[in-house]
């Protein structure tokens, strides 16, 4: 079995939903109008509860299948933007300044639709599927506010499934992995106090920039020379600010940046390790620093049974040579790990083509994925609650 032929046969209209949330992104949980078109739509198609305001602004749809059934499977999509500005040129480019849909969450949206409609005309599966439209997945923690509102126990999701688009990945393909498949995400600042002074008397100082740019390099190490080399960590600064004129030794310096980890040992490690050289490379110049850390994400982690299953739908829809089942595991982070802390379930990514990278100002969702993407969910559901 491929592409479902009822999918196929409205897959144009499908892009045209996705192509006209392009046109409207909205950010973080002010995602208003996107959330009032999901309702719309769902209550249109006839699914038999359209609950608003989960999470704030998340919506989630009930579809019961033709025979009763136990089973309730959980169905997510993300519906946010991000603070860019789009720079593609297409018809329906941006209408918003400074937004832009360049991670492809308008294509989750409109497929999860395109599956919440063939499953509510066709109800060929026995038991319940709950399709749930999340926002401010880019940050601001829209599926742990779903999770806390609870998503699970007030509609007894027992499994849950989320997609994200993969450019590179050819259209058509599909790729997953067992355990941990996305990173934990970690957010740190470093604020530096010195003493300031004139630049032409920096015997007089203790210069915040020198000590911030030995900071910069001695935290390489945290990860080069601390980490097992079999594990995986990333350590980045992303942020240096120290003065604001060409004359002044600034009596401050500001720096940030982001870890990635997969597993708690080594997010420990590099948290204290992290501390441990800040606070030392500030010492050594008779300044201080003070480090402050924040968990974020949690690791994506994929469940055995659930990913086994999901790559055999995966197969069904695109063929066995056209699912990865041991894609390498990516350093990016996403909130669907509150869904999968909450209940069993798995995470998989779809092809979308040579297409710029996500998170990129030239990024576009690529619609010939659709089809492939709605036939994946629509056979989720079937598969894991057959009619007979």
């Amino acid at each position: 079995m491929a592409v479902i032929n009822r999918i196929a046969a409205f897959a144009d209209e499908i892009a045209d939903w996705r192509r006209d949330l392009h046109a409207h992104p909205e950010l973080d949980y002010d995602v208003h109008r996107t959330a009032g078109v999901v309702a719309e739509k769902l209550k249109a198609f006839g699914c038999d509860e359209v609950v608003t305001g989960i999470g704030r602004t998340g919506v989630v749809g009930v579809i019961k299948g033709s025979l009763p059934g136990d089973r309730v499977i959980g169905l997510r999509a993300d519906m946010d933007a991000l603070p860019i500005q789009e720079i593609t040129g297409k018809p329906y480019a941006s209408r918003n300044a400074g937004r832009m849909h360049a991670c492809g969450h308008d294509g989750h949206t409109a497929m999860l639709l395109g599956a919440a409609r063939y499953l509510a005309e066709t109800r060929n599966f026995a038991g319940t599927a709950v399709v749930i439209f999340q926002p401010a997945e880019e940050g601001g923690g829209g599926g742990k506010a779903m999770v806390d509102d609870g998503l699970m126990d007030r509609f007894g999701v027992q499994e849950v499934y989320g997609m994200h688009n993969a450019p590179g990945l050819p259209v058509g393909e599909f790729a997953l992995r067992p355990g941990p498949m996305l990173a934990a995400a970690d957010r740190f600042t470093i604020q530096i106090e010195a003493k300031g002074g004139h630049a032409a008397y920096p015997h007089q100082a203790i210069d915040a920039v020198v000590i911030g740019s030995q900071m910069v390099t001695a935290l390489q190490s945290v990860v080069a020379r601390n980490v097992d080399p079999l594990e995986s960590a990333v350590l980045s600064i992303t942020w240096f600010h120290a003065g604001d004129a060409f004359n002044v030794l600034p009596q401050s310096a500001t720096l940030k940046g982001t870890v990635r980890t997969f597993k708690p040992a080594v997010q420990d490690l590099v948290e204290q390790r992290l501390k441990d050289v800040a606070t030392a490379v500030a010492a050594m110049h008779g300044a201080t620093a003070t480090v402050e850390y924040n968990r974020g994400y949690p690791c994506t982690s994929n469940h055995l049974r659930q990913t086994e299953f999901a790559a055999s739908v995966a197969k069904e829809v695109a063929g066995e040579d056209k699912v990865d089942t041991d894609y390498a595991p990516v350093m990016g982070a996403e909130d669907f790990s509150y869904m999968l802390l909450a209940r069993p379930g798995a995470f998989i990514f779809i092809g979308n083509g040579d297409t710029a990278s996500v998170h990129h100002p030239a990024y576009d969702f690529e619609d010939r994925a659709i089809p492939h993407g709605v036939s994946y969910w629509a056979r989720l559901v079937e598969a894991s609650m057959p009619a007979a």
